[in-house]
């Protein structure tokens, strides 16, 4: 009888013991995870990522994915050779729109040399502006500013960058302080530190060889060897314009065309608000279609004239098989091959004229101006490539090192700015 009684007692008291040491043992792991937890979440704010090949991962993937984007924010985790740029004027006009925010355009456009940041923040580095490697103004936006809005400091290292595609004729620059005060231009002029131009020439291997100011073109081939571009071409010239009101007085050379492409039969057709045909931008892609397959000539007008300010316009014509007619202050022959396009400020309304009607009459003479496609290419520069030439300059140790400024800036920029300002 003990014998039986003395087995479960001994029995419940393991058990006992078993569970009291599964019991400490639950305690003490809960305690340790708890601990890992609290530290965690105590030192979130303080990480810093051990591994340099994260942070870069982050910075090269943040214009892609979301999952960076608390990497992005933290200026003290961006690699240290960033070139920092500041846009001391608005952000939301062109060029600075393209550029962006952070390294986004840099990756977004896929450029060659990506580690340059954009910010708009004259306190990113605690207010003190001469950390920043480059301060760009916006040549549309600097025409009120006034000494004491400009950077109180500056640094010999900096880059003080004057942007604009706008025409200098329309922008001039008029105050006296912004001589002597940029080091680097990046605008549509080809002597720019910078050219941020409209359009860009590529020969038949893909290598960017123009414009240029002393632009070399290949030797035409001959007419025999030429591709048909008239097609069923039936009608004269197009325009699509939507600033009625320009200083290069266009209008008015359109006006005195028509009334001689009237003897003819012909006639410009003016589409957008300027004229009585319609095509919507929402349309773009049919109202190109139909400038290549209706038209011979498309009117590439410029608002205003200035040295090399020459637009997309051209690239309208260029792109959709119809000839240029061409009206600017530029030098076309650094733009265009000589005999590929016509010249409206060389020659009478008249001339003009009759040199449509007998281009029209004579399909030979009239293919002979597309034989530059069979030497170049031309494409839109005006985002990507403009993008890219900023922070591959920024990144040109023999540019930066450079001491250099524009002491007659305004002057360099318009050479008749005293007549404009």
């Amino acid at each position: 009888m003990p014998l039986f009684v003395k087995l479960p007692y001994c029995f419940t008291s393991v058990l006992i013991k078993t569970t009291t040491v599964k019991f400490f043992l639950l305690v003490i792991s809960a305690s340790f995870l708890i601990s890992i937890l609290f530290i965690q979440l105590t030192s979130k704010e303080n990480y810093m990522p051990e591994d340099d090949n994260i942070v870069q991962e982050a910075l090269e993937n943040i214009a892609r994915d979301s999952r960076y984007v608390e990497v992005y924010k933290k200026k003290e985790w961006l690699s240290k050779d960033l070139k920092y740029i500041l846009l001391w004027t608005r952000k939301d006009y062109e060029p600075f729109h393209q550029l962006g925010e952070g390294q986004r355009a840099f990756i977004k456009y896929n450029c060659s040399m990506i580690n340059c940041y954009v910010t708009d923040n004259r306190y990113f580095f605690d207010g003190d502006t001469t950390n920043f490697d480059a301060i760009a103004f916006n040549g549309r936006n600097i025409k009120h500013l006034t000494k004491y809005e400009l950077p109180k400091y500056r640094s010999p290292h900096q880059k003080y960058i004057y942007f604009n595609m706008e025409s200098s004729d329309n922008y001039p620059v008029c105050n006296s302080m912004f001589d002597d005060f940029f080091n680097w231009t990046a605008t549509y002029k080809l002597n720019s530190d910078i050219p941020f131009t409209y359009i860009k020439i590529k020969n038949l291997n893909g290598e960017v060889v123009g414009p240029k100011e002393d632009m070399k073109w290949k030797e035409i081939l001959s007419v025999e060897e030429d591709v048909t571009f008239n097609g069923n071409k039936s009608k004269a010239a197009a325009w699509f314009v939507s600033n009625c009101s320009s200083r290069s007085g266009r209008k008015a050379l359109v006006r005195n065309l028509q009334k001689y492409l009237q003897q003819y039969g012909l006639a410009v057709d003016v589409y957008g608000d300027c004229g009585p045909l319609k095509c919507p931008r929402h349309a773009k892609h049919s109202c190109d279609d139909m400038l290549e397959r209706d038209y011979f000539f498309y009117m590439s007008l410029e608002n205003s004239f200035a040295e090399d300010y020459v637009t997309e316009k051209v690239l309208t014509a260029l792109e959709h098989d119809t000839v240029p007619i061409v009206y600017g202050g530029a030098n076309y022959t650094r733009f265009l091959p000589p005999d590929t396009y016509l010249d409206a400020l060389k020659m009478s309304p008249r001339e003009l004229a009759d040199t449509m009607a007998r281009l029209m009459q004579s399909p030979i003479l009239y293919n002979s101006y597309f034989r530059w496609k069979n030497h170049y290419t031309y494409y839109d520069s005006s985002t990507s490539d403009n993008v890219c030439a900023l922070c591959a300059a920024l990144n040109n140790d023999t540019l930066v090192e450079q001491q250099t400024v524009y002491k007659n800036f305004r002057t360099w920029w318009n050479p008749k700015y005293k007549e404009r300002c």
